[in-house]
């Protein structure tokens, strides 16, 4: 019952926030933030959840993802009041029932262990989503709502036929088909291995573009750059760890099958190009969101090259995961917080905010040290562990590449955000009518403080839990 009521409660809140008044929908958000929230702790605390037979089930893994979307969605509601009281110029209604779908289709994404009802899932909060970037309702955020729909619909189109060879390996091989993780996995051995090759490639490619690795980033500044910062959060926090989630339970079957080195290195080599891509884009960004765009490319190549090295880089990569969704609501929250100030998104106007809005300032300030893996937030730990594990395991030379581009987007990112931070506001300014409330900056503030405390210290719940879920990855 718990497993249903996980996804379904978002849902009916969903319904009801369709027929209430305009002044009631938003405080449905925060409200729906809050019992999520309280359903992952008990679902986490109990263990063991699941329903109809197995379709449904909280494995290592997916208790992973569920904590890191109910976080940030629960920081993220906490906000959407406020933002919406700013934007009495738009509708509410749509905005708020898409941001409580996607909640729910994210936690049956979850929550599935069926290889379709997975892609089900995924591909619904994906159009939930789409709403949500065209909010602002301008040419641009019309094309990026398009790039979104139609590249996303290729990588899922792409992945959904990687789903049908990996169906058809095992009628290929003479088994029953069935299409539950567990049995895949159980099954994999016996599996014809040219099939399941080919849907890896194709599974690896679709949801790759759904995570948004280099070369199939396109949609990504674009989406990001045009959303609501709220949205832009949870896409680079909360969407992009399901299709991770899904990304590594392949790499899983690979692994069983035998086919493991193959789809380790090139996780290994996309996660470098992924960083590689966001390094060079994010400096001289002219805008802000863009730039937190590319760094989530960078971000997402970190994640698959820790779990191509494996071994300890795993454990790194499961923390990652957690840090950069907390990471992102740090920076897209203050970056949304300072374009309202100034009316502008561009670095060219974008300066000396620590004048105009100190406390938001700040938060951007400080989100750029954790993004770019500074002690002592979270980032840095789990960098720090990938490059330990990349050093323990022989491959000295992609060590020495993950540091460097460390390093390049340290310089190319700081120089924009001291610019956003520090540099002399434009003489042509108009006069400040937004600034900085509790409600606007607390939620920020809110990441950035577990991030400070998970990179001094991680949690016995939350070590086994990652270990659990590195565990379950590492065991082929």
């Amino acid at each position: 019952m718990l497993a249903i009521a996980l996804f379904a409660l978002p849902l009916l809140l969903a319904a009801l926030a369709a027929v209430v008044r305009d002044d009631v929908r938003p405080r449905l958000v925060p409200l729906a933030g809050v019992a999520h929230l309280a359903l992952t702790g008990t679902a986490l605390y109990v263990g063991d959840v699941a329903a109809f037979d197995g379709w449904l089930e909280l494995d290592a893994l997916g208790q992973l993802v569920l904590l890191v979307i109910s976080v940030l969605f629960f920081a993220c509601s906490i906000y959407v009041p406020s933002y919406l009281r700013l934007r009495r110029d738009r509708p509410n209604r749509l905005f708020c029932v898409a941001l409580l779908v996607s909640l729910g289709m994210m936690t049956l994404m979850a929550e599935s262990q069926h290889l379709g009802l997975m892609w089900v899932a995924l591909e619904a909060s994906t159009l939930a989503c789409a709403p949500l970037l065209y909010f602002n309702r301008h040419a641009r955020s019309l094309e990026a709502t398009w790039k979104y729909i139609v590249i996303g619909a290729v990588g899922i189109a792409l992945a959904l036929l990687g789903s049908f060879f990996l169906a058809y390996s095992a009628l290929s091989a003479g088994k029953d088909t069935s299409l539950l993780f567990g049995d895949l996995v159980h099954q994999a051995p016996q599996l014809a291995k040219p099939w399941v090759h080919a849907a890896f490639v194709l599974l690896f490619v679709g949801y790759g573009t759904k995570i948004g690795l280099a070369p199939m980033h396109s949609w990504k500044p674009d989406a990001y750059g045009e959303a609501p910062a709220v949205v832009g959060a949870l896409l680079a926090g909360g969407v992009t760890a399901c299709a991770f989630l899904a990304l590594v339970r392949f790499v899983d079957i690979a692994g069983a099958a035998g086919d493991g080195k193959f789809a380790h290195d090139l996780m290994i080599r996309i996660g470098l190009v992924s960083m590689a891509i966001g390094g060079v884009f994010m400096a001289r960004q002219r805008d802000v969101k863009r730039m937190l765009a590319y760094s989530s490319v960078e971000h997402m190549g970190i994640l698959v090259l820790g779990v191509g090295i494996g071994g300890l880089a795993l454990y790194g990569a499961m923390l990652h995961l957690v840090a950069n969704a907390l990471t992102k609501g740090v920076m897209f929250l203050s970056a949304g917080n300072l374009q309202r100030a100034y009316g502008s998104k561009s670095t060219e106007i974008l300066r000396g905010a620590i004048r105009r809005t100190p406390v938001s300032a700040s938060l951007l300030l400080a989100g750029f040290f954790a993004v770019t893996a500074s002690p002592p937030f979270a980032m840095f730990l789990s960098e720090f562990t990938i490059v330990r594990g990349t050093i323990a395991s022989g491959h000295y030379a992609i060590a020495a590449i993950f540091l460097f581009l460390a390093f390049v987007v340290f310089v190319g990112m700081g120089a924009t955000t001291i610019t956003i931070v520090q540099g002399k506001p434009p003489d042509d300014l108009p006069p400040l009518k937004y600034r900085d409330t509790f409600a606007t900056v607390f939620p920020p503030m809110l990441l950035l403080v577990a991030l400070v405390a998970l990179g001094l210290y991680v949690p016995a719940p939350l070590d086994r839990m990652l270990h659990a879920a590195a565990d379950l990855l590492g065991a082929r």
